[in-house]
């Protein structure tokens, strides 16, 4: 293979590479800063006492909560955040202590998993179950 080749192919691949579609960032499923989102409750029965993500007991009264595996930046285990109901300015600061596999999309905005008792003191229902309630998220650290 003569240069002129070689440099006629890596021209062509120049031009080729130009016309491809650059790829943007990858969509994030983290919440908008300042943004709702849905809060839902993970509680079954026979879960209390098992380990969780971070290796701490599950406790579906506590005050916990799982975050989005995918999150970016992930919440580490034993951040606080702070979470409002939007519908009736009710307060919970929860410890993350867990990890869900669920992604947070425009669609479905959801950004935490909280047991059943920070759920509750939210004023969610899970009898009958609400499913998701809304809520604004402050992370405290």
């Amino acid at each position: 293979m003569s240069m002129r080749t070689l440099l006629i192919g890596a021209a062509a691949l120049t031009v080729v590479l130009a016309a491809a579609p650059v790829a943007s960032a990858a969509p994030t499923d983290t919440p908008p800063k300042g943004k709702d989102c849905w809060a839902t409750h993970y509680g079954q029965p026979g879960l209390d006492g098992q380990p969780t993500a971070s290796g701490e007991p599950y406790d579906n009264n506590a005050d916990k909560a799982a975050t989005s595996l995918s999150r970016s930046p992930q919440l580490k285990f034993g951040t606080r955040v702070k979470v409002t109901n939007v519908k009736n300015n009710k307060t919970v600061t929860v410890t993350i202590n867990d990890r869900g596999t669920y992604k947070w999309t425009p669609q479905v905005p959801k950004c935490l998993d909280l047991t059943d008792g920070a759920f509750k003191r939210l004023g969610g229902s899970v009898d009958p179950d609400d499913g998701h309630i809304v809520v604004r998220e402050q992370v405290l650290g």
